[in-house]
């Protein structure tokens, strides 16, 4: 088969050798050997890097089996990605949700134009890269069918009655209503309403103003996403950990 993919995992296998994961976009998630990938005159542009662009050849072998890549042609390294550490933390995040999120061997074409969209809008110095984030974990998790439930209460099915503050249900996938200080059943989040309306502007395509708001926003799709992953987006500690960039002003606080 032959494909453009992103490279979203690379470890070195051998002195010459590479195993990857290259997300692409008529195929899908493909893990893979790269044989002799670092070697003189071999026919993967010097190797295969993370978070680049390229054509890709490969025999696929069925799911469950390592493909054998055969060719990787670099079209597109991003550079600006790596001019600034707040780009390169963001695309790093979308990598790892890719790879967490996306199930191999399942073509996602809209899914791949997005994130190669992402990454080329990256490190351009407007400071969208929260935005772009936000945008894209949004479009993740509405292709692998789980974008969360913002305009019925997901506990009664009922209308959600205007409010302040709701709670976020990572169980239930959704808003419903604030459980303040009482315990409920299971991890309930509290969730400004401002962050509601931001999540469903998203789906009319409307501008994304910077600030808080978008970085909260961004914080609680990351936080669901871990949930209903059930594995750990790590490069997203570097953004809202203790002392990451995007860190809370004080505590847990209301996303």
């Amino acid at each position: 088969m032959s494909d453009v993919a992103i490279c979203v995992r690379r470890w070195d296998w051998s002195e010459t050798s590479q195993t990857v994961s290259l997300f692409a976009r008529g195929a899908g998630l493909i893990r893979g050997i790269a044989k002799g990938a670092k070697r003189e005159r071999a026919p993967f542009s010097g190797g295969v890097e993370l978070m680049t662009k390229g054509g890709l050849v490969a025999i696929v072998r069925g799911h469950g089996k390592l493909a054998t890549i055969t060719e990787w042609d670099l079209i597109d390294p991003y550079p600006a990605v790596r001019r600034s550490l707040e780009a390169f933390y963001v695309g790093s995040a979308m990598l790892d949700l890719i790879h967490a999120g996306v199930t191999d061997e399942d073509p996602h074409q809209k899914l791949f134009d997005v994130l190669d969209r992402s990454l080329g809008a990256l490190g351009d110095g407007n400071g969208d890269e929260p935005a772009t984030l936000l945008r894209f974990q949004w479009a993740l998790l509405g292709e692998i069918g789980l974008r969360p439930e913002l305009s019925r209460d997901v506990s009664s099915g009922g209308d959600l009655e205007p409010a302040r503050i709701f709670g976020f249900s990572p169980r239930l996938g959704g808003l419903t209503v604030d459980p303040g200080s009482e315990p409920g059943n299971g991890t309930v989040w509290r969730v400004r309403s401002e962050t509601g309306e931001l999540l469903r502007g998203l789906d009319r395509d409307q501008p994304l103003s910077g600030g808080r708001a978008v970085l909260r926003a961004n914080q609680l799709l990351g936080a669901y996403a871990r949930e209903v992953l059930e594995r750990e987006v790590h490069a997203m500690r570097f953004l809202f950990g203790p002392k990451g960039l995007w860190s809370p002003e004080s505590g847990p606080g209301v996303k």
